[in-house]
Order: C-alpha cells, then structure tokens, then sequence
C-alpha cells in the first residue's frame, strides 16, 4: 500500500485555509489518477518501484509568484500556479528508500480568489481544481496542444467530481 507525505504551507495571511482539507484533497485527487490505467500508464511514475509518494504545496500570493517566474523560469508576470516537477523532469530519476519525491505546487491564493469569482465557484472549489492540476503537472502531464489541455481539464473534472467536489 502507497504511502503519502504531502507537506502544506501557507504564508499568504489574507485566506487562512483548512490545510489538512487541502492536504486530504490533494491525497484523494493523487489516489483517483493513479487509479486510472491510463493516467499511470502516461505518469512518471510508471516503471518504478516505490512505497511512497511525496510532494509540496506553498500557498502565497501573486507578488511572490511573479517574484518566482522571473527567478527561475525567465517569465515576467505573476501565475495562479507554478509546479516544479523534480522527479518528472529530471534526467536521472531516483527513488531513495521507497520514496518518490514528486516536487512542489506553488498557488497564489489571491489569485485562487480572484478566479473563483471570474468564474462563479466558491474559493475552495477553484482551490481543489488547482491542486488537481498541478499534481498531474507533477505527474508529467503537460497542455502544450489543445488535445493535451482538453485532456487535462476533462481529467481534473472527473477527479474533482470522483471526491465530491
């Protein structure tokens, strides 16, 4: 049986959310794609041999986000979400004493908010609907075709939908 150790930091003071419910989100999002043969089969995952999955979330806000873009990734404007996907885009991939370590989703919340009501959806909704998708970003999932993004976004519905969101 899959171990998970997702760790969950919040520094954005303006949204104190429920992050053992994010963290169970997340746990439960993760559970359901790996449970699709043809997620798995797609993921980094697939051919290795592991006890334990690990990852990262850090809520903040959009100055920090931004502050991130333009230090790591030579991009000049803030994102709703950034995924630093370690074991998905290294070269040499390794799994030490079981463990995969996935790497880290960064969301701006004040973003998360401002979306949801672009959108209409509470807050938490838009929140779940982010973490669904940077774990597949984390998984080695990519939208660089609308084929690709269609995928993604249909996945990340049915995942959402799988827990009751």
């Amino acid at each position: 049986m899959t171990k998970y150790h997702i760790f969950s930091e919040n520094i954005y003071d303006s949204w104190q959310i429920d992050e053992k419910k994010f963290v169970d989100v997340a746990k439960n999002i993760l559970k359901f794609y790996l449970s699709q043969s043809e997620v798995y089969k797609k993921s980094c995952l697939n051919f290795f041999e592991y006890n334990t999955i690990s990852f990262d979330f850090l809520y903040c806000d959009s100055s920090k986000t931004h502050e991130i873009n333009r230090e790591y990734r030579d991009k000049d404007y803030p994102a709703d979400i950034i995924t630093f996907a370690i074991f998905a885009d290294s070269e040499e991939k390794f799994v030490f004493d079981g463990e995969i370590n996935l790497g880290e989703v960064i969301i701006a919340l004040d973003k998360v908010i401002d979306e949801s009501e672009k959108k209409g959806v509470t807050k938490e909704y838009e929140l779940a609907f982010l973490i669904s998708h940077g774990i597949l970003h984390l998984l080695g999932f990519d939208h660089q075709t609308e084929e690709d993004y269609n995928f993604i976004i249909d996945l990340q519905n049915k995942a959402l939908e799988s827990i009751g969101i």
